[in-house]
């Protein structure tokens, strides 16, 4: 298994990503017990894939009603998501943490170089009031990853947080302001700074705090609040130890162990081909101990060059928390 993280993580090329989706997939369809029957019951056999445009996306619902695991090695930490009262809760059972932290630190420093140098600001009162949030967990590494003695949490301290961005940018320093989005839209309400070298990312959802709002005008509100030219965005879920980022306008970009597909809305086992609007299907290597094949509820479009942008949701898809913004 370590040879197959190793592999994972070295991923260059297209070669390089479809030849360990495939091991991957391999390796899932006989553990996972949970996707070997989803399978089964598709009456596909795994021997007969050979392109990773085969492989079988297990529905992210399956991830509230059973343990999605292909290691028989004893859980590390559990990821749950958020959800309003009376709804059933995602659970993601980790069994190497380590994954997640290499996955995440991967990541981040391709798209934001090195945290050290970075002034971390967290501004996320939801997460912070629940257990078991996968964001919390890469926000408190980042925090402790960086040397600058003014990275933290702000919970509803507003006031703090702004003369903290005064004298942050006073300084020249490199700061990255992390906000689940209504506390974002809380906090330019009662201040408005103008620091155009300040990364705002957005980590989706109002949390039933605020009606939901097109992200041309949340972005237009949050850009003026803040006096930056574009807001960043962080596409993560509870189901995924992977995120994308977005620079701005929406378009986000994967890791290179990490893919999006898109699945016909009318046939959930067809894919669609580019620039068209279908349901979100996920390959986030990464799972490799649990499911790295998931089909998600969100809406979607891909474009040539392998970024892509999130449109909605299914109608009756449950709302949810993870940069869901209806556009």
């Amino acid at each position: 298994m370590k040879d197959l993280i190793s592999q994972i993580f070295s991923i260059e090329t297209k070669e390089q990503f479809e030849k360990a989706a495939l091991k991957v997939f391999k390796h899932q369809a006989k553990n996972c017990s949970v996707y070997c029957k989803y399978i089964s019951h598709l009456r596909i056999k795994p021997e007969e894939i050979s392109s990773s445009d085969h492989i079988p996306y297990l529905p992210i619902s399956f991830f509230k009603s059973h343990n999605v695991l292909s290691s028989t090695e004893e859980t590390e930490i559990t990821f749950s998501s958020s959800g309003t009262t009376g709804m059933s809760q995602s659970r993601h059972l980790v069994t190497d943490v380590k994954v997640y932290e290499q996955s995440f630190n991967s990541a981040f420093e391709q798209f934001y170089g090195n945290p050290e140098q970075t002034c971390f600001l967290a501004l996320l009162p939801s997460y912070l009031e629940r257990d078991g949030s996968s964001l919390i967990y890469m926000v408190d590494a980042l925090l402790k990853q960086s040397k600058h003695k003014d990275s933290g949490y702000f919970l509803h301290n507003h006031d703090d947080l702004f003369k903290k961005l005064k004298e942050l940018q006073a300084s020249g320093q490199k700061t990255i302001l992390i906000g689940v989005t209504y506390a974002l839209l809380d906090f330019v309400e009662q201040h408005k700074i103008t620091f155009p070298e300040l990364v705002v990312m957005e980590t989706g959802g109002m949390k039933g705090k605020r009606k939901e709002m097109v992200r041309e005008e949340l972005h237009e509100i949050l850009q003026n609040g803040f006096g930056v030219n574009a807001i960043h965005s962080e596409y993560g879920m509870t189901e995924l130890l992977s995120q994308a980022y977005s620079y701005g306008s929406g378009i986000f970009n994967c890791p290179p162990w990490m893919k999006i597909n898109l699945r016909d809305t009318n046939d959930p086992l067809s894919l669609i081909a580019n620039n068209k609007t279908g349901g979100i299907n996920v390959i986030d290597l990464a799972n490799v101990n649990s499911c790295s094949f998931i089909a998600t509820q969100d809406l979607g479009r891909v474009f040539e060059d392998g970024s892509f942008e999130v449109l909605g949701r299914f109608d009756n898809a449950d709302i949810r928390g993870c940069n869901l913004l209806i556009g």
